[in-house]
């Protein structure tokens, strides 16, 4: 059974993904912080006759996060497909948004940690294995404003650019391998209660995305608009 590793798991577009793959033939590592959502998550997709584990880490400790990767390689075999794409992290002590005229070091410093040093160190541990295989799928997630920044989200946007411009670059390197990586930026508000007049879309229409990136490898970006 192939298996895909989904970095930031959760209720909304971890779990959509997970049953997109899942319904596909795939086992199903699921990691994020708590446990227990986790563990949820792992039985409703067992309900659904998806092979699932659940492997608690938290992307800002990178030792943590390579632990629960390596882990989930030994539970199911190897990882050949990682998908990252962690839940937006605010209000949280320490995470702020700002302005593009309000960014300073400290609130940038842990928006660039969480969106895209966690995603270096995700591939990091999946990718030596991917290559020495000559196969394996990346795929990693932001919002729109990774391409067409938005005023309020100047920080958040500046450190999902920053692993944007890095998921298309490690595509370029990696032609030939067999080892495949794309950026997926969702420019709408996944879920109802957004904003008045932004665009949304529920996960279940996003998630056969990823798939269709997954089977076709034919870029290196999508953008998921309404």
């Amino acid at each position: 059974m192939p298996t895909i590793a989904i970095v930031g798991a959760g209720p909304g577009m971890g779990l959509a993904i997970a049953r997109t793959f899942g319904s596909r033939g795939f086992d199903v590592a699921l990691i994020a912080r708590t446990k227990e959502k986790l563990e949820t998550l792992v039985a409703q997709l067992g309900q659904e006759g998806i092979t699932a584990a659940a492997f608690p880490a938290d992307i800002l400790d990178r030792a943590s996060l390579t632990d629960a990767l390596d882990a989930a390689k030994a539970r199911f075999g190897g990882i050949d497909v990682l998908e990252y794409s962690p839940a937006p992290h605010f209000p949280v002590p320490g995470f702020t948004l700002a302005a593009p005229s309000e960014v300073t070091v400290d609130n940038l410093q842990p928006q660039i940690e969480y969106n895209f040093y966690g995603a270096v160190t995700a591939a990091q541990a999946v990718l030596p294995a991917m290559r020495e295989a000559g196969a394996g799928t990346l795929l990693f997630t932001t919002g729109g404003g990774s391409v067409d920044p938005v005023p309020m989200l100047g920080n958040v946007n500046a450190a999902a650019a920053a692993l944007r411009n890095w998921a298309i670059n490690l595509n370029k390197e990696l032609g030939g391998s067999g080892v495949y990586a794309a950026h997926v930026a969702i420019n709408v508000w996944i879920g109802g209660g957004g904003p008045a007049g932004f665009p949304a879309a529920m996960p279940e229409q996003i998630a056969p995305l990823y798939w269709d990136l997954h089977e076709n490898r034919g870029r290196s970006e999508a953008i998921f608009n309404a």
